[in-house]
């Protein structure tokens, strides 16, 4: 129940914000990497034991995604479906939090030479990539719209403070990375719908559907918070759909999970109709500092 309800990193997140505030100087040579494990502690029940009120509410809201870097896997996962189904998409993404990896249209990403988003983009990702490239063909987002039980007004200082105390003290690079991307969210805020990710695909299955248009679901680190019913249901609601797919209709699932037996995201794809089982396309970093795409695609998989 800790690990699916990311308790650890809330309360981390939570030492981290009171740090950043100047509230607990006490937690430096925790932040800094410096100190052993048995300082490090006492200083940390220290600060649990005198900033309780400050505390508490961390661990009561739901974890957030602020790793902008995932969009690099996900735009892997959604040229496959391009590659298949068309360029032109309307998008759906569960557990969007604030809603930054739905800006993924408004980055310059270079894939292996493969390159999406417009060039002139404040935030351009980078990664090491191992592997073949993905497909290189065109992609337009027509539509982007996410879903989550509390979203992030990251427009204002509380939100963006949340998201930026959830980076690691240590990672520089993430930093600035979220930073600018929520330059670019402040901008334009993506549409992020209040609703459970059961609630929102529903309403967006129901939906008419334009020719010619893939409607793809996509979610990176979501999987694994999701009790089981959600997750039957989930997956229920995507294969009912998939067998009214059709090649004018087609349907589309991108996700980035976490397999903790090997330590490293895992990007699959679904798509209906002619592609219905779960396909591997690659692994990555868990912060997006490589990608690797498999030569050799795995159909059939499904995650440990």
């Amino acid at each position: 129940m800790l690990v699916r309800d990311a308790l650890p990193l809330r309360l981390a997140s939570a030492g981290h914000d009171l740090w950043r505030a100047g509230d607990a100087p006490t937690l430096a040579a925790l932040c800094d990497g410096r100190g052993d494990a048995e300082s490090n502690a006492v200083r940390l029940r220290g600060v649990l034991a005198s900033h309780d009120v400050e505390l508490l509410p961390w661990p009561a809201g739901p974890p957030h995604t602020n790793e902008v870097g995932r969009s690099v896997q996900l735009m892997t996962g959604l040229l496959a479906i391009a590659a298949r189904h068309g360029p032109r998409i309307e998008l759906l993404e569960i557990g969007s939090s604030a809603g930054l990896n739905l800006m993924l249209d408004r980055f310059h990403i270079d894939l292996a030479g493969v390159v999406t988003g417009p060039p002139d983009s404040p935030l351009t990702l980078t990664r090491e990539w191992r592997g073949p490239p993905p497909p290189a063909v065109p992609i337009n987002l027509l539509t982007t719209r996410g879903v989550d039980l509390a979203p992030v007004a990251t427009t204002t200082a509380l939100g963006a403070q949340r998201l930026l105390a959830s980076v690691w003290p240590d990672h520089q690079a993430r930093f600035l990375r979220l930073a600018t991307a929520l330059r670019v969210l402040c901008a334009a805020p993506p549409r992020v719908d209040i609703a459970d990710a059961m609630a929102g695909l529903a309403v967006r299955l129901a939906e008419p559907q334009a020719v010619g248009v893939p409607r793809v679901l996509m979610s990176s680190i979501v999987w694994q918070y999701l009790d089981e019913a959600p997750q039957q249901q989930i997956a229920a609601a995507m294969a009912a759909a998939g067998a009214l797919a059709s090649v004018e209709r087609s349907l589309g699932w991108v996700r980035v999970d976490a397999n903790r037996s090997v330590h490293k995201h895992e990007i699959t794809r679904r798509s209906w109709p002619h592609y219905g089982p779960s396909v591997l396309l690659g692994r990555a970093h868990p912060h997006g500092f490589w990608v690797e795409r498999l030569a050799e695609p795995v159909s059939g998989y499904e995650l440990p």
